[in-house]
């Protein structure tokens, strides 16, 4: 075999290696746990008890229900933001279109102690309204599941509209006006037309919202709710007494991989059965709105931000506080929260960048050739590859953490102790649950740089690693920069796999909050939360610049 040949079969062997390892190993472990007694017999007794325990049954329907809400709720508010910005032009619709994405950037964990300190029971607009009112009780604004829905849904909606808003740039305007001049307008030209072609964007922004929050276990547990699917895993992993519950635990873990794994399934072979002719991004013409109709979609777009922020007002105000109780407002304010987090306890602040920068660069060296194997070769296993890439969206976070502790616990060879025993498993388990992104990112660009650009190089003499770093790096680095700052905030983000991994010294600011939160001090939690916020809302801001409104290719 030529080495011109050879050399790429070792580059994808070696991919392959790294996602047999980090990804395939460890779900096949966790499988294995789920069948298997403690002798290590195949038994499906694990899974008999839990279809015949009515407690965890509920907890399953009860997931579902939530995942389906959320998804229906993210998904009115995620298009017809996306319709707006796409479609309309308004005063103030850039400024939107950047404000959109920001609900996103705040991690579960935060966002929640956010709506707590304004919605809670003893949060702002209760104390207003007990003052004004003279109500007796507090209002439940948050806890049970309709809150973890409101929570879920501010913070997922702009994973809808950014999906939406990528599909609707891809679609043909004539394919619309063609609608049109048959008589089919306004609902008719949606349902007939336009939401048929962006069904493959909609469907990746949805089973995206459906996934994470059927996977988050934080915000149910602080917000009151125990009897979903994700929290009983975490409960039952995290206890150290009953070892038929720690079972359970795993079991629950293979169950939601498997849920998440049909889902994905479905989805895929549904977008696959029909046809679709948005093939690139296309020049759409903005309407311009009447007067009236320019004050309804700054109106609600208004509205709607003022409820997405209200989480960042709320953890602005708690960091900030001192003694902040049974006011609308603290009476009086401090910067010692951060002097305690930033000086007496850096940790979580070094870890977070160490660990995050570590995880991106292995991103880039894992993810930019598995994008350019897929985008450009014609390799064996190229299918496979992207289907093992896709299948890291649907994986929840919380079977990841429970996985990499049941497959990596045994001692290396050499080593007295196990690869969860060295700090380096945290930035593995980051760029796994990332890589996707930067994949995304790299492949988008890739399809947007035509193939007689790389072959006209080619024609004169150049090499095909020379091709790369000539032509195709200076072409696709934007695409390649904006999948790494989504993995870089996104990681600083992670809760579900590092709260289970993290050991005395490796905790991240999402271990941080967590356990600031739990003993009581939410004001050092919510300063470590407010650092997290202003990081990502940076990215965020780099990310739209480089990506012009197109970062649904990120997710899709």
């Amino acid at each position: 075999m030529s080495r011109r040949r050879a050399l790429p079969l070792l580059g994808v062997g070696l991919l392959w290696l790294f996602l047999a390892l980090f990804l395939v190993y460890p779900l096949l472990r966790i499988f294995y746990d789920a069948v298997t007694d403690e002798g290590g017999r195949l038994t499906l007794v694990n899974f008999a008890a839990f279809f015949t325990d009515a407690f965890y049954l509920r907890a399953l329907w009860k997931s579902l229900v939530l995942g389906a809400a959320t998804v229906a709720a993210s998904s009115v508010i995620g298009i017809a933001v996306a319709f707006l910005l796409v479609r309309f032009d308004f005063p103030g619709r850039s400024l939107f279109g950047y404000l959109t994405m920001i609900p996103i950037i705040s991690p579960p964990l935060v966002g929640t102690l956010g709506f707590i300190f304004i919605l809670g029971r003893a949060g702002s607009i209760n104390v207003l309204l007990q003052d004004v009112f003279d109500l007796l009780r507090p209002i439940n604004f948050l806890y049970g599941l309709h809150g973890v829905v409101l929570v879920e849904t501010l913070h997922l909606f702009p994973m809808i509209t950014l999906n939406v808003v990528d599909a609707l740039g891809k679609i043909d305007p004539s394919l619309e006006e063609a609608a049109e001049s048959v008589g089919a307008r306004g609902w008719r030209k949606f349902w007939t037309v336009t939401l048929p072609l962006m069904t493959p964007g909609y469907v990746a922004g949805a089973l995206l919202v459906f996934i994470w929050t059927f996977s988050d276990f934080a915000t149910p547990l602080i917000l009151g709710v125990q009897d979903l699917l994700a929290p009983q895993a975490y409960l039952n992993i995290v206890q150290f007494v009953d070892r038929r519950i720690f079972r359970m635990g795993i079991v629950i873990s293979a169950l939601m991989v498997i849920l998440a794994v049909v889902f994905l399934m479905v989805a895929r072979r549904w977008v696959g059965l029909k046809d679709y002719a948005s093939l690139s991004y296309t020049v759409v013409e903005r309407r311009r709105l009447t007067r009236w109709k320019q004050a309804g979609a700054v109106g609600f777009l208004s509205m709607l931000m003022l409820l997405s922020f209200i989480p960042y007002a709320g953890v602005a105000l708690a960091s900030f506080s001192k003694g902040w109780s049974l006011t609308p407002l603290p009476l009086s304010y401090t910067l010692q929260h951060y002097e305690r987090v930033i000086v007496e306890t850096p940790k979580y602040i070094l870890n977070s960048f160490l660990y995050s920068g570590l995880a991106v660069a292995l991103c880039i060296v894992v993810g930019v050739p598995i994008a350019w194997v897929l985008a450009r070769s014609r390799l064996p296993g190229r299918g496979a590859l992207d289907s093992i890439n896709t299948l890291i969206l649907a994986v929840p976070g919380t079977a990841i953490g429970i996985a990499y502790i049941r497959a990596f616990h045994f001692d290396l060879p050499g080593f007295d102790r196990g690869l969860t025993s060295f700090w380096i498993i945290m930035p593995i388990v980051l760029a796994v649950r990332r890589l996707p992104y930067t994949v995304r990112a790299a492949h988008s660009s890739l399809l947007l740089v035509h193939r007689s650009m790389e072959e006209a190089a080619q024609s004169v003499g150049a090499t095909g690693l020379r091709t790369i770093r000539d032509i195709s790096l200076p072409l696709i680095w934007k695409g390649i920069v904006v999948g790494s700052l989504f993995s870089f905030m996104t990681s600083l983000q992670e809760a579900s796999a590092v709260l289970f991994l993290a050991l005395g010294g490796w905790e991240m600011i999402t271990n941080g909050i967590f356990t600031f939160y739990i003993a009581g001090s939410s004001s050092e939690a919510a300063a470590l939360g407010a650092i997290l916020i202003a990081v990502a809302a940076l990215s965020v801001l780099l990310i739209n610049r480089l990506a012009a409104g197109r970062m649904g290719g990120v997710f899709g």
